[in-house]
């Protein structure tokens, strides 16, 4: 494997997946995968459709339990339920889109909070002053997130009714809402024209100024290679190689593998030559020879149709 220095300031882990292998039955969906991300941090992940990039996202989250291997966040072994895995620090956002579209955008962003209350249900039905100041306190941080994604004025807007690129927005600004150390962002330009894609990529820069470690799947080769501290590549389930924009665009099993494998134009005379004649297409002769007889191929049929007389040497009818 090729691996190169980070280009960010060397600092604490705040997640190591060691040896993280995810089997289904008899398939093997990622095999023995180890990544590190550091904080203030912006690793990408790319790899071709099927590779095992969103499967691996499930093992670091708690979706799926890895088949083999450790996942820690900041040293600690993260839980193998989702919701623990958030409360530990560890958000994410989906390849596809899900929101709670019949509630509003602030609704949305609020429910990101959940993990970072502590009020229970008695103080819930009860309404009492911890309760309130606690509501007042999560809508003050939700629209503090609306106004850092550019969303405060659609506060009460359903979130059904927002543009594609909006709701991306959203959905950034309810895992931000946890209060995260490490955002990990599943194909987060899907579908997204260049404008957008360009404000998305401000905005992870955005949240990365604030302290906040990323690791990002992507299709969107630019975005990565222009966003991204390191980039690492899985093939087949397993990391091919790992470094900066400029080692992974010059390894040619990248190449190879995920952005095509270069084309050759430069031929030999043996590649211009003629094919050697097979069984199924006999060789052509170039010209009879004068002083020979006709052969099989080029000799006129002596048998005359049954619906035309034959001809005399003279060529007339006898």
């Amino acid at each position: 494997m090729t691996t190169a220095p980070s280009l960010a300031p060397a600092t604490d882990t705040v997640l190591k997946a060691d040896g993280v292998t995810m089997r289904f039955g008899g398939l093997t969906a990622v095999r023995g995968v180890d990544l590190t991300v550091g904080s203030g941090e912006i690793v990408g992940l790319i790899g071709p459709n099927g590779a095992g990039k969103t499967t691996f996202f499930n093992c670091l989250t708690g979706l799926y339990v890895p088949t083999e291997g450790t996942v820690s966040y900041r040293g600690t072994r993260l839980s193998r339920k989702p919701h623990l895995v958030t409360q530990a620090g560890v958000a994410r956002t989906f390849q596809n889109i899900r929101l709670f579209a019949n509630m509003t955008v602030l609704e949305n962003v609020l429910v990101g909070r959940h993990t970072r209350t502590k009020e229970g249900l008695w103080s819930a039905l009860l309404r009492g002053p911890g309760f309130k100041k606690a509501e007042r306190t999560s809508e003050e941080r939700a629209m503090e997130l609306l106004e850092f994604t550019g969303l405060a004025h659609k506060r009460d807007h359903l979130a059904r009714n927002l543009p594609y690129g909006e709701q991306r927005k959203l959905e950034i600004a309810r895992a931000l809402a946890s209060e995260p150390g490490l955002l990990l962002l599943d194909e987060p330009t899907a579908g997204m024209n260049p404008y957008e894609t360009r404000a998305t990529q401000d905005l992870v820069l955005a949240i990365r100024a604030q302290g906040t470690a990323v690791l990002v799947i992507e299709h969107d080769m630019r975005f990565i290679f222009n966003l991204c501290d390191r980039v690492a590549v899985l093939v087949q389930g397993q990391k091919l190689v790992e470094g900066t924009a400029e080692v992974v665009q010059a390894d040619d099993r990248v190449i190879a593998a995920y952005l095509g494998a270069p084309v050759d134009d430069h031929t030999t005379p043996d590649d211009t030559a003629d094919p050697a004649p097979t069984a199924e297409t006999p060789p052509t002769t170039d010209a009879p020879d004068p002083g020979g007889a006709p052969s099989a191929d080029t000799a006129p049929d002596a048998t005359p149709p049954a619906d035309r007389p034959a001809q005399g040497p003279t060529g007339d009818t006898p």
